[in-house]
């Protein structure tokens, strides 16, 4: 299909049909130098994994998979009661060398591709911002991507994800485990709590990233979840 967002099709074999409908789109990024490794794993039957699409650091927006299909982008993953978040997503690597490789900023020519590709996909399959997350928000056990760089600020000004809430109510949790519940109730999963509450901060709290569950943390989940509540976060 011709889409005026794409500048070449690069078909990969590693897909398989959904079995839910479009209600995600996770971005990752590729943690591979030159950008052509990592194309050519990404179409490597071998490797077994793929995406939706690529965007280069020069803002080339390269389509692997047609959306219609399932790309095999999340691995084992978990969002707000789907655990097959392939079937249910839409998955776009973006090419930077990540935290293994020199782990840098993602370039202004790669994140003006992104924005009207993500804002096509989100309006066409009428995403919930609360539904455009990172990797390591799906897979907080073995993912940090894409990282604490990523430019989710810019993405909400466009109302293409949440935005960092700002606090009314301060800090309501009693104790961990009832911070962990809410933790759960927002869309993680919590089976290491360590490392649930560290992909939490990476996303909302980028700054100071410990897995520590702090005063601060706990206000902005309390909001994000009272604005849930309020109907605000669609």
């Amino acid at each position: 299909m011709a889409d005026e967002l794409v500048h070449r099709d690069l078909p990969s074999p590693n897909w398989d049909e959904r079995a839910l409908p479009i209600t995600m789109a996770v971005l990752h990024y590729t943690e591979m130098k030159p950008v052509e490794t990592a194309l050519d794993r990404l179409t490597d039957p071998a490797a077994k994994v793929s995406a939706h699409y690529l965007i280069t650091e020069e803002g080339e927006v390269v389509r692997l998979v047609p959306e219609d299909k399932r790309a095999w982008h999340a691995g084992a993953s978990y969002w707000r009661g789907i655990r097959d978040v392939n079937s249910a997503s839409i998955g776009i690597e973006l090419d930077n060398p990540g935290h293994a490789l020199g782990y840098q900023p993602f370039s202004e020519a790669q994140v003006e591709a992104l924005v009207p590709l993500l804002h096509r996909i989100v309006r066409q399959y009428d995403i919930p911002r609360a539904n455009v997350v990172g990797h390591s928000d799906v897979a907080p056990q073995r993912k940090i991507d894409p990282g604490e760089l990523f430019p989710w600020e810019r993405l909400a000004e466009y109302h293409l994800c949440l935005p960092v809430p700002k606090i009314e109510l301060g800090d309501p949790f009693d104790n961990d485990g009832a911070f962990y519940l809410a933790l759960e109730r927002f869309g993680y999963d919590i089976t290491d709590g360590h490392k649930a509450v560290e992909a939490f901060q990476r996303r909302w709290r980028p700054r100071r990233i410990d897995g520590e569950i702090d005063g601060e943390v706990r206000a902005i989940l309390f909001q994000l979840l009272l604005d849930r509540d309020r109907g605000a976060t669609r």
